[in-house]
This record gives structure tokens, sequence and C-alpha cells, in this order.
């Protein structure tokens, strides 16, 4: 693997029946430290299917997902799920926050789960809610605040942690343009301040943007996306 990559895909292919077509098929893709990439595609062509096969939460039929040097396909689940939860971040279009904690405990949840020590989990907790401007929300619960709120919350709690591949299933869906545009410009610039990679999965020429480069997801695979202009 290229010394750079923070994620490699090789040959992967998905199906969900034997009887049936492949989602995909021979998926090649290699992704570098410091790069932001959107995969763009229709509804169905299993955007989301790639994001849990790169993240080990879903097995491929055939090939192998290659995460820091590590080859998803040959690891047992404990194994995936001790590197998911110290190399990936996730943020998700239902954002998934915890309504019974306050926005300060969902954000350190992660480094909660890695035994992180005090005061290093303040500290980091701290920082992080500061850089998506929300640190006077800190003491409230999510049901008190706003959906661009929330998804300040899931961007901290994805990226709190340092990882090294932070995935986001169509973390705009849900918000107004305003808050959809602060909410994607935010997201790449953590990314980038971390040092780590980005995957962006959107059907959303706009949010699409943001990224440093787009690819589409149909029945030719992945390949690079082409303005009709």
């Amino acid at each position: 693997m290229a010394e750079c990559a923070v994620l490699r895909l090789e040959n992967l292919s998905k199906r969900y029946r034997h009887d049936r077509p492949a989602i995909f098929e021979r998926l090649e893709l290699e992704l570098r430290r410091g790069e932001y990439l959107a995969i763009m595609g229709e509804s169905g062509v299993g955007k989301s299917t790639l994001l849990n096969l790169l993240a080990g939460l879903d097995q491929p039929d055939s090939g192998h997902v290659w995460l820091e040097g590590a080859d998803l396909s040959v690891m047992d689940d404990d194994a995936k799920t001790l590197l998911r939860r110290r190399s990936v971040g996730f943020v998700f279009q239902a954002f998934h926050v915890l309504p019974y904690l306050t926005v300060e405990q969902n954000v350190a949840l992660p480094l909660e789960l890695l035994a992180v020590a005090e005061p290093e989990r303040t500290l980091r907790t701290t920082q992080m809610l500061d850089a998506v401007g929300i640190a006077a929300l800190a003491r409230r619960y999510p049901r008190e605040l706003s959906g661009g709120e929330v998804q300040r919350i899931a961007i901290a709690r994805a990226l709190v942690h340092r990882p090294r591949l932070v995935l986001a299933d169509e973390p705009t869906g849900n918000l107004d343009p305003r808050s959809a545009a602060q909410t994607l410009a935010l997201l790449r610039a953590q990314v980038k301040a971390n040092a780590g990679a980005g995957i962006l999965i959107t059907h959303s020429r706009t949010a699409a943007d943001t990224a440093d480069r787009i690819l589409v997801l149909d029945g030719q695979g992945l390949r690079p996306w082409v303005s009709a202009a």
C-alpha cells in the first residue's frame, strides 16, 4: 500500500442475494492523508452500503478494504471494532446523538470508549466544542437545540478522537440551506485541521463541491464526476 494512503479499496464487490445483480463490483479507490472526497450517486446505488464496508460494519463478497494498512477482510469483529473506535469518525444524516446525555457528554463519549484519562478528555472535548461553535451549549441537552446545533454535536463527536478517516453519510439532508452550508464548511475545515482524510456521501452537487474531488457511484463503478456543461 502507498505510504500516504489512509484507505484503499481493492476489487471490492457486494451483493445482497446471490440470485440478484451485484450492488457494485470491483471497486478501486485510494484515499490519501489530507484528502477530502465526495461520492455522489442516485438513491439505491449503494452509497450507504459502501460506507458500511469502508468502516468494517459489513462484509464484502470479494475484494479488500485496507484502513491504515490493516486488511479488514481478515480481521474478526472485535479487532474491527477496536480499529473503528480508534481510527474512524462517523457523521450520520440522522445525527444519532444520545438524548439523555448533555452536549459535552455526547462529544466526550468516543474519548471515554478509548479510555482517555482526565484532564486530557475534558481538554479535548472543550477544544472541539469551541471549534464547532457550541461551547456555550455544553451543559444543555440535544432536545433543547436546533437541528444545526445538533449536527454540530455529531461533527464534534466524530472528530474529537482525531480519527484518521471521517465518514459522513448525507450529513446535511435534514438541514436548511444556511445550516447545511455552515455544516459542510465546518466538516471540511475540521478534517483538514486534524490531518486526516474524509469521505462525504451525498446526492447533492452543492455539497460535493466542497470536497477536493468528486467521484460518482453507479453501474459502472466509481468514476470521476464529469460536468455536463
